[in-house]
């Protein structure tokens, strides 16, 4: 039988590391990363161990695609609210509760907030947020400053910091004992924080 053209294979190839990745996901939301055995992945997503190793090279590579998928989601979730706010100010506070709000996702926060700094390590965790964090952060401050909003400064510092500030904050939420109560504190001191920003 002959093999199929190559277009193909790519696709099969990528439809086998999507279900990956969602087997991955659904069991590391649920358990966590260490509870999770390669052999449950498999088994859920209905493939080989050959085709997972295939695409990862173990299950810390696995690990690493799925704490992608959800970062892109975080971000998405947190973009989603502030499209059709006009006032610049509102934008960066509306976005900044999203952002929390996406935080309070129970699989979300396990495996973004709780094993992806353990499982990854801290400068390979921290690089995945700010891939897909900084765009999205420096597009928002810089229209701020566009428009008189905020005093300028050097965007792309501000970016990083205003998202290592987020990042904290949402561990902060993450391994607290009230997160509600916590979330009140560190909204009220990034409120702070942005309003000296204020030009």
């Amino acid at each position: 039988m002959p093999n199929p053209p190559a277009d193909k294979r790519a696709e099969r190839g990528e439809a086998t590391r999507a279900k990956l990745i969602a087997a991955a996901r659904e069991l590391f939301a649920e358990r966590g990363y260490t509870a999770v055995g390669t052999n449950e992945v498999v088994q859920r997503a209905g493939v080989t161990r050959g085709a997972m190793y295939h695409h990862f090279a173990d299950k810390r590579a696995l690990f690493g695609a799925v704490h992608v998928e959800a970062e892109q989601e975080l971000v998405a979730k947190s973009a989603e609210p502030m499209q059709g706010v006009e006032d610049p100010w509102e934008r960066l506070v509306v976005g900044m509760r999203a952002f929390f709000d996406a935080c309070t996702d129970p699989g979300l926060r396990r495996i973004t907030l709780v094993d992806a700094p353990a499982v990854l390590g801290w400068q390979d965790w921290r690089a995945v947020g700010h891939n897909y964090g900084v765009a999205a952060m420096t597009f928002v401050l810089q229209s701020a400053m566009d428009e008189g909003v905020l005093r300028p400064a050097d965007v792309t510092s501000l970016a990083h910091l205003l998202i290592a500030s987020l990042s904290e904050a949402a561990l902060m939420l993450a391994n607290a004992e009230d997160p509600e109560a916590t979330r009140s504190q560190v909204e009220a001191t990034l409120l702070v924080l942005l309003e000296g920003l204020r030009a």
